[in-house]
């Protein structure tokens, strides 16, 4: 992760680019490439969703790609370690849906009663 990291600096860095990456715009660009990656399942059925083809695949992970470059790109500029606020964002995430009321469910946390 921290090579990844390292590279995306000096990309941005031998472009010039830094001046562009506030915290804003860098939300604002990865909402935008979330926007790209949705639209590759835009229309699909479910099962059309699991079973991509060989040419959506491929359009799918390049998106993935500048999904995490953006999120990455982003966290970088604000000192988030990204793994760790995951990591800590899945503790909370066991709490609020204990597995005897969510297990099977797709209810919101507020429900589960």
């Amino acid at each position: 992760m921290r090579d990844l990291i390292e590279r995306i600096r000096d990309f941005n860095r031998e472009r010039d680019w830094e001046q562009f990456h506030s915290p804003k715009n860098l939300a604002m660009c990865l909402a935008a490439e979330v926007g790209e990656l949705i639209e590759q399942f835009q229309w699909l059925t479910e099962q059309q969703s699991h079973d991509l083809g060989p040419a959506r695949r491929a359009a799918v992970e390049e998106e993935l790609g500048d999904v995490t470059l953006c999120l990455l790109n982003l966290a970088d500029k604000l000192g988030v370690d990204v793994l760790d606020a995951a990591g800590r964002k899945l503790e909370k995430n066991k709490a609020k849906y204990p597995v005897h009321k969510a297990k099977g469910r797709a209810d919101k946390y507020t429900e589960l009663g």
